[in-house]
């Protein structure tokens, strides 16, 4: 989830996955796919950063969970699930 702010100043969170464009006209209107529209503070170019930032983390978190299944493993899941979880894991790097 990223945070955006409303034109009034109140900030909500917003999953980037469910948005369809940003149009600036000249205020910035997120559009979801449900049809949806935001009206936000933040530029466009904020608004893509924002998003990028965000799918960059968590590409960055995936990545250490590949690297240390063991830290990806550690919850109240068995051994056996764990187990066939890491399995779905590419192991081509």
């Amino acid at each position: 989830m990223i945070l955006v702010t409303r034109i009034n100043g109140s900030v909500f969170a917003l999953n980037p996955d469910l948005v369809e464009r940003v149009d600036c006209t000249p205020d910035t209107v997120v559009t979801l796919v449900d049809g949806t529209k935001y009206v936000i503070a933040e530029s466009v170019p904020e608004f893509i950063d924002s998003v990028r930032h965000y799918r960059a983390s968590l590409i960055a978190q995936a990545s250490r969970m590949e690297t240390d299944p063991a830290a990806s493993a550690e919850s109240s899941v068995d051994d056996d699930t764990a187990a066939k979880v890491l399995q779905l894991h590419r192991k081509d790097r």
